[in-house]
């Protein structure tokens, strides 16, 4: 389970800021909690805010910051770390390298882990294990390549001496069969994802539904649609053989389109579609996927994900959850990780939206509302939680917030400067 994340001098981060997971002392909507015996843990988290404020920033730090420990161990000597962007409008912090720490809980035993990076090497890392009240150190890492260790010492300096600046040594023990590092670092490769758009989806759920050879997901993708009262009542999975000349046709962009057409017999791929299966008036129709309206697909792939989310215990992280899917539908996703019938194994949902029909104190706890604002006089983003503000149970969050109360929000002209 995520505890808790926290990132520093990344894109229009400027300073610390942390989304936290922790629950606080509040008794409302006990079914939105992973009751914990050390703390008591959130299913879910919505965060809000206006357009360019940084919301999607806090999406991207994570990916960023998960990205860089899973390929990792791929990574050559010189290889850049591209996905470091520290935040450019100040003089210092743009020549600083970006923070990022994770506190999650494996098997009941919390974890603390954070680095510090730029583009060209990690300068700090260190890993924290909590067997009692106090953190043990299983190793700590300053000034790119000087180490730390409290216990294993002698295996564990071996191992440093095969770490490279651009590596980072959470996947470099576990690659040399480390145990104690074993466990955090499957956390992160296999615990939790991100996701920003339909591609993601896709691109994932093709995978798990060719692998469905038991017919649980045919199973439970029909039953999430029959729940959401989309008409589809069976769906076929069908490869195809694509030419050179097939795939010239899928890409517009000109630039792709030239280097199919110059590798030509060559260049093949496969393409994979989805054919749904309607029963209307008894009579049965058969549509190709791209026929079904947007919501309908962003749902049909999303089933795939939230299976596996919900199956496994993981924590899932969406950028704009609400594309092209009605407020009912979103909520329904949302009210399937609060309902411990549902949701058996604690996974988690974390989520940015626009979608202020959410924000109502009978789905979320005040803990669960975070929201993202951009201070415009320095262009940095702060997060921060609706649980800081003194909110009556019975308060109106969805009219408070577009009314300006907690910030977040557009500061809209009336137009009458466009032509000025």
């Amino acid at each position: 389970m995520l505890i808790e994340f926290s990132v520093e001098n990344f894109m229009s981060i400027r300073d610390r800021v942390t989304l936290s997971l922790l629950a606080g002392k509040e008794t409302e909507n006990m079914e939105n909690v992973i009751l914990n015996e050390k703390n008591n843990i959130l299913k879910s988290v919505a965060i809000y805010g206006a357009n360019a404020s940084g919301k999607s920033n806090i999406f991207k730090a994570i990916t960023a910051a998960i990205i860089l420990i899973r390929t990792s161990n791929s990574r050559q000597v010189n290889d850049k770390l591209l996905n470091i962007v520290p935040f450019k409008f100040d003089e210092k912090s743009k020549n600083e390298p970006s923070k990022f720490e994770f506190i999650f809980e494996i098997n009941n035993t919390r974890y603390v882990y954070g680095f510090s990076a730029d583009i060209n090497q990690i300068y700090d890392e260190y890993l924290y294990q909590y067997l009692s009240a106090k953190p043990t150190t299983i190793f700590e890492r300053t000034n790119v390549n000087k180490y730390e260790f409290k216990k294993d010492v002698s295996e564990l300096t071996k191992l440093s001496k095969t770490n490279t600046p651009n590596k980072l040594f959470l996947a470099t023990a576990t690659a040399w069969n480390y145990e104690r590092t074993k466990e955090p670092f499957m956390w992160f490769a296999n615990n939790i994802d991100t996701f920003n758009s339909n591609v993601d989806f896709q691109n994932q759920a093709f995978d798990m539904f060719e692998n469905d050879t038991s017919g649980e997901l045919k199973r439970f993708t029909l039953n999430l649609l029959k729940e959401a009262e989309i008409n589809i009542d069976n769906y076929e999975i069908q490869k195809e053989d694509l030419s050179a000349e097939k795939l010239a046709l899928m890409f517009p962009d000109p630039i792709i389109k030239n280097i199919i057409s110059n590798n030509n017999a060559n260049f093949k791929g496969v393409g994979r579609n989805v054919f749904t299966s309607h029963n209307v008036n008894n009579n049965k129709y058969i549509l190709n996927m791209s026929e079904e309206s947007l919501g309908t697909q962003n749902i049909f792939f999303l089933s795939p994900l939230l299976m596996d989310t919900l199956s496994k215990g993981k924590t899932i992280i969406i950028d704009e959850i609400e594309k092209s899917l009605h407020t009912s539908l979103v909520r329904y996703i949302i009210e399937l990780f609060h309902n411990p019938e549902v949701n058996k194994n604690n996974a988690q949902l974390v989520f940015n939206t626009h979608d202020t029909n959410l924000l109502k104190l009978d789905i979320f706890r005040r803990d669960q509302i975070y929201f993202v604002e951009k201070d415009f006089s320095n262009a940095t983003t702060d997060l921060y939680s609706l649980d800081e503000f003194s909110v009556r149970k019975n308060e109106n969050i969805e009219k408070g917030y577009l009314q300006g109360r907690y910030g977040a929000i557009p500061a809209v002209g009336l137009g009458d400067s466009l032509w000025k």
